[in-house]
């Protein structure tokens, strides 16, 4: 067997926080929240001598090497491999013979701006309004007049690491027939929607805005936002009137990109968009002489790659605004995908669809990128013949110090 070994960046964003972090943390004065905090301390410290590790040695040519733990923080470039691959495993199961779509609910700057300091209240209002949108507007009669499969994915970030919070959906192009309501009919049957086209954009737009708007709303009026600094103007209740009144004339971009060609594609772009991170670790250029250059592709001059320099604080501050809170779902499902029926109502569809247990393999290249992950192996003489030994944390962690044989067969 060939041995294969991953080609390691030149620079990472862990050693921007090793390097400039202490600095960056001083510099906020307290302004961090705890999940920032604690994604800067594990991404420093992920596959370092500090969470501990072992050390494999071929039985055959007598070579050591020593592998440090992950830290297993969902915001860190080096530890989404395995978590995506266990996922999208799990998700091959819910993928149906249909056409998929891909629709981008993205929210306007003034209201980014505004999510920035009520992260949970606003992210989970762009989930819920993406989600009826996409519900009342396919329950229709004059649209689809049927349930769709949605999957959502939240990205908070631009290419240059701006704010630029959005959702992701992947949405079944038809689904179970339903009452304007939403509420499937009896006897359920399956509607498709037109080939290459799944609902008008214009409308989920303008659906998507009043939704979003009046639950933007509703949570002043409840109290629920929170108006730190320049904000505080708008705590009187005819002065946030007068700020969110304009949004309401304003066109909110809702994209439709081409329909996928099928179940394998659907899961090659899962793949890409699930488990992304706010900049990984192969874009990064240069860290140096406390600056920060990174590739981006400029959409507004035709998707070229450019390079962009900031300070290392500025470089830090875009970077942990992507950091979400604690216990916050970023992956969410809805219609015939939600949790509570998933598995009842996709049967259900199978067999309106004449399809008995649809199974979609992982395209090659993950599969491919899994077994190397999974198969221990001497990177030089290619041996499975491996033994492997615990390393202590250098943070107390109690391990097991015995020789332990690794089973490759």
């Amino acid at each position: 067997m060939t041995p294969v070994a991953p080609v390691r960046p030149e620079w990472e964003v862990a050693d921007v926080i090793r390097e400039y972090g202490e600095a960056f943390e001083s510099r906020q004065g307290g302004r961090l929240g705890g999940s920032q905090m604690q994604a800067l301390r594990d991404l420093a410290r992920c596959r370092t001598a500090a969470l501990g590790g072992h050390v494999e040695r071929c039985l055959d040519c007598g070579r050591d090497r020593i592998a440090y733990n992950s830290c297993r923080n969902r915001h860190c470039p080096k530890c989404q491999a395995r978590t995506r691959a266990r996922w999208l495993a799990e998700q091959a199961r819910h993928l149906l013979p249909v056409e998929y779509f891909h629709v981008v609910f993205t929210l306007p700057a003034e209201i980014a701006e505004l999510a920035l300091e009520n992260r949970v209240a606003l992210y989970d209002l762009l989930f819920q309004s993406a989600a009826a949108t996409l519900r009342e507007v396919a329950a229709n009669p004059k649209r689809l007049g049927a349930q769709p499969g949605v999957l959502m994915v939240l990205h908070t970030w631009g290419q240059n690491l701006h704010h630029h919070p959005h959702v992701h959906t992947v949405v079944t192009g038809g689904g179970l027939s339903c009452d304007v309501r939403g509420n499937v009919k009896e006897p359920p049957r399956w509607s498709s929607c037109r080939k290459g086209f799944f609902l008008p954009v214009r409308v989920l737009s303008r659906v998507f805005r009043g939704k979003y708007l009046e639950g933007v709303r509703k949570l002043f009026d409840a109290g629920r936002l929170s108006l730190p600094g320049r904000w505080r103007e708008f705590a009187n209740p005819l002065a946030f009137s007068r700020w969110l009144t304009p949004l309401y004339h304003q066109d909110w971009v809702v994209y439709a990109k081409r329909p996928f060609g099928g179940p394998e594609q659907v899961l090659k772009y899962l793949a890409r968009y699930t488990h992304r991170v706010a900049i990984s670790n192969s874009r990064l250029v240069d860290v140096s002489n406390g600056r920060v250059s990174f590739h981006y592709k400029d959409y507004a001059d035709d998707r070229r790659i450019k390079t962009m320099t900031l300070t290392a604080d500025e470089f830090l501050r875009r970077f942990v605004q992507h950091v979400l809170p604690k216990g916050f779902v970023k992956i969410r499902h809805y219609g015939l995908l939600a949790n509570r029926c998933r598995e009842e109502r996709l049967a259900l569809c199978r067999r309106l669809l004449l399809v008995e247990n649809v199974r979609v393999a992982l395209s090659e290249g993950v599969a491919e990128r899994a077994s190397v992950e999974t198969v221990r192996c001497c990177p030089h003489c290619g041996s499975r013949r491996m033994v492997c030994m615990a390393l202590p944390s250098l943070e107390g962690n109690k391990v097991a110090d015995s020789l332990v044989k690794i089973d490759t067969s």
